[in-house]
């Protein structure tokens, strides 16, 4: 993805990439490493250890197992959703969030934008599901694999041409759609919640295919931050959540 953005950009950025880079990528391995101190257990470790010892619903439900994981799937899926739309409508999860928002320019890099605190709840919200439900491993890898790889193909900074991303957006949310999502206008950026499918937006009310502005000319990031730089360091990342602006 970054490599077609380096050949066929859609937009600029007003920060260079370097810059923004550096901060980005030097969040995702903070993030990685709070993660691994604070949840020392991974998703799969928890799925084979959920499913030797028979936790969970699916556990005690007589279903095949190719209809397990796509109900794990599923409902992982939506679980993620209503994640990204609890984290944007309550105000102490949006303090974490809007680091990922405050973003000035949308790339790959957007899409491993998030507070190591965000990163730790959600590691949390999904170890719950998986032994809830009793989330076979291979379903926890396929939606792993998925969510980060759809991540970084809908933040990306391109423009798929037309006769592709319009009816590939009946199904997957494009980057046209997820710039939106990104868009300073706050009715905007509370929509398109979705990481994958569009059918949960569809579904509960939050899908929005038509921005206020042209793809070009949409305005991108958060209101409160009117400079790019602004952001453009780890630390200013870091301490965000706990600062006013």
């Amino acid at each position: 993805m970054m490599l077609l953005e380096w050949r066929h950009p859609a937009r600029t950025s007003a920060v260079k990439a370097s810059t923004r880079w550096l901060a980005n990528f030097g969040l995702v391995f903070s993030a990685s490493i709070i993660a691994r101190l604070t949840v020392p257990i991974g998703l799969t470790a928890v799925a084979i250890y959920s499913n030797k010892h028979n936790l969970g619903l699916f556990s005690h439900l007589e279903l095949p197992n190719f209809l397990v994981i796509i109900l794990s799937l599923l409902v992982l899926d939506i679980l993620i959703y209503w994640q990204h739309r609890l984290f944007h409508q309550v105000p102490i999860l949006w303090r974490l969030h809007r680091v990922h928002h405050a973003d000035a320019h949308v790339d790959t890099t957007t899409g491993l934008r998030f507070h190591p605190i965000e990163i730790v709840l959600s590691i949390l919200l999904k170890l719950s599901a998986i032994i809830v439900l009793g989330v076979p491993a291979i379903a926890v890898l396929i939606f792993e694999i998925t969510l980060n790889g759809l991540a970084l193909f809908n933040h990306a900074n391109i423009r798929l041409p037309s006769v592709i991303e319009k009816p590939l957006r009946l199904v997957l949310v494009t980057q046209m759609l997820h710039r939106i999502h990104h868009s300073q206008y706050a009715k905007e950026t509370n929509s398109n919640y979705g990481f994958s499918v569009i059918w949960w937006d569809k579904l509960f009310g939050s899908y929005n295919d038509v921005a206020s502005k042209s793809d070009d000319a949409l305005k991108i990031g958060l209101i409160e931050y009117p400079d790019p730089k602004q952001n453009a360091s780890l630390w200013a990342l870091l301490s965000m959540p706990f600062r006013q602006k």
